[in-house]
């Protein structure tokens, strides 16, 4: 079941990338295109629609949240560039598409990474707001910044790197998912929060426990896909988690666990929406798009 505000919001953000990179002027050839390439290759755009309906849901206005929302995927796909590289994951495609130092070549491909990091909070920092405090604008820097670095996103990536080829328990495989992977997803929701003019703490604190489950119910299943799925529909090498002997949910849990450990964390995002004050419907409809998936 996918929600059906999924689409529109979307789409809405590919515009606004597309405007916005077609305004951009660099100095080399490659770099605004290589740039491009990767930021314009679809995807879900998990994080910037959790900007867009959490925003929404909190009395935000969309061309505020369009910041916020192309921030967050700006700083996803430079992630997406260096994890793809031959000192990190080594993959060839991402997507479906060759990736990015594929395309164009790996020092073009790390610069194109760099760059979208720091279009991310200039973006962040010099959008139009039509309804935003300057003190919220910071309360967003400092959460991407935050989610993005050593205390979360990176340093996540850090244990991955660290833990290939190395046995590691259930609570070390959840630290650092929550950190590579959720800690953006909840970064999402908080941008959402800083940038409507609801200032309630027990809101964020159940908005940021719905995107927590949410976040690892996405990894889990992602694990899951990398020994179910097939390269065509996933658009990246199937099995190559596997091949990498990276830590996975199947590998401790096996399939039938991983699974289990997915729905128990679908329930724990849905009793979080319970808490909330606001019709939730697409939000539920989006924790089960993410568990239910195939790609």
């Amino acid at each position: 079941m996918t929600p059906a505000s999924l689409p529109l919001f979307q789409q809405r953000l590919e515009q606004q990338l597309t405007l916005l990179l077609d305004a951009r002027k660099s100095s080399s050839p490659e770099l605004c295109p290589a740039m491009a390439y990767s930021l314009l290759l679809g995807g879900k755009r998990v994080r910037p629609y959790l900007v867009y309906q959490c925003g929404q849901l909190l009395g935000a206005s969309l061309a505020d949240l369009d910041g916020p929302a192309m921030a967050i995927e700006m700083l996803h796909t430079y992630s997406l560039i260096h994890d793809d590289l031959p000192a990190m994951d080594n993959d060839d495609l991402r997507r479906g598409k060759p990736t990015c130092h594929k395309a164009f070549d790996e020092a073009t491909a790390i610069l194109a990474g760099d760059a979208l990091q720091a279009l991310a909070f200039e973006v962040l920092s010099s959008h139009p707001y039509q309804h935003l405090a300057a003190e919220r604008q910071v309360q967003m820097m400092r959460a991407l910044a935050s989610a993005a670095g050593a205390a979360g996103m990176c340093g996540g990536q850090a244990i991955d790197l660290a833990q290939t080829n190395q046995q590691i328990s259930l609570a070390r495989l959840e630290q650092m998912h929550r950190l590579k992977t959720g800690a953006l997803i909840e970064c999402s929701v908080k941008l959402a929060y800083y940038c409507s003019p609801l200032q309630d703490e027990q809101i964020l604190h159940h908005l940021t426990t719905f995107a927590g489950a949410l976040g690892l119910a996405f990894q889990v299943q992602d694990d899951i896909l990398d020994i179910e799925g097939d390269t065509l529909t996933l658009g990246k090498p199937q099995g190559s988690d596997l091949r990498a002997n990276k830590a996975t949910y199947p590998a401790l849990l096996g399939l039938d666990g991983a699974r289990a450990k997915a729905d128990e964390l679908y329930q724990q995002a849905l009793r979080a929406l319970d808490s909330l004050p606001f019709e939730t419907t697409e939000l539920r409809a989006f924790a089960h798009y993410i568990i239910a998936r195939t790609f």
